[in-house]
């Protein structure tokens, strides 16, 4: 064979080729319609947050322990009590009846138990007293430093004494009528004419004042009428009146 020949039939293959393949080879589908999409636009992003420092570790000594608890200051306290002036006196009164009424120099203080302060030193007027009990007057000598008095209202107090002139049936005799919590007594040179009894054992005890007489008589004795040697007769009021008063609270148990 010539070449011409080889030529024609190798083109003819190839035809035949080509057709078979575009024979076998499905359709193609209708054109999938085309969306218009606009490009989207660019967003500037945000800048990002800056994450939070961490916190420092605490060290072990303070995580075992905790946070130290804040000191609590608590009540104020009261201011400190002046200190006692060396040159002054404290005292601290008190008495057999709680509640007595405490004056000093005529200055009330408080009712017993009771402290004076600041008392200057020297002579000072005590009175103490409380209701159905004979008030006690008394003078004392302060001196600087503390001092503890213990007055005592229930205590019998008497100590009264007056010149007195016993009239006898014939004449008289002078001496002394001393009256105590122990009794009373008449002191008198004259050794068979004295006498000494307790309080409760005396019968008669009278005062006359315009006559300026005083009528003693202890129980079964004689009778005694004392007056004053310049018939001062309120001396012997006075003097009654203190005894009286004494036998008073003894008949009444104090």
């Amino acid at each position: 064979m010539n070449r011409r020949l080889v030529i024609v039939l190798v083109g003819l293959v190839l035809v035949v080729g080509v057709a078979g393949f575009l024979l076998i080879r499905p359709a193609p589908g209708p054109p999938k319609p085309v969306s218009r999409v606009e490009p989207a636009r660019r967003v500037k992003a945000p800048a990002p947050t800056p994450a939070p420092a961490p916190a420092p570790e605490p060290s072990k000594r303070s995580a075992r322990r905790g946070p130290a608890p804040k000191a609590d200051p608590g009540p104020a306290a009261a201011p400190a009590p002046a200190e006692p002036s060396p040159d002054l006196a404290t005292l601290h009164i008190d008495s057999d009846v709680p509640g007595a009424q405490v004056f000093i120099d005529r200055e009330f203080i408080g009712a017993a138990p009771v402290t004076a302060a600041n008392v200057k030193p020297g002579v000072h007027r005590l009175n103490v007293s409380a209701p159905g009990y004979e008030g006690v007057a008394d003078t004392i000598e302060v001196v600087p430093g503390s001092r503890d008095l213990v007055v005592k209202l229930r205590e019998l107090r008497l100590d009264a004494k007056i010149e007195a002139v016993h009239k006898h049936r014939m004449g008289s005799c002078k001496g002394w009528l001393v009256a105590t919590p122990r009794g009373l007594k008449y002191e008198t040179p004259d050794k068979d004419d004295g006498f000494s009894v307790g309080l409760l054992d005396v019968e008669t005890f009278q005062v006359d004042y315009l006559q300026k007489n005083l009528r003693v008589q202890p129980r079964k004795g004689r009778r005694y009428d004392f007056t004053d040697p310049d018939g001062n007769a309120d001396r012997l009021f006075v003097f009654h009146r203190e005894v009286e008063k004494a036998r008073e609270r003894l008949k009444n148990g104090l």
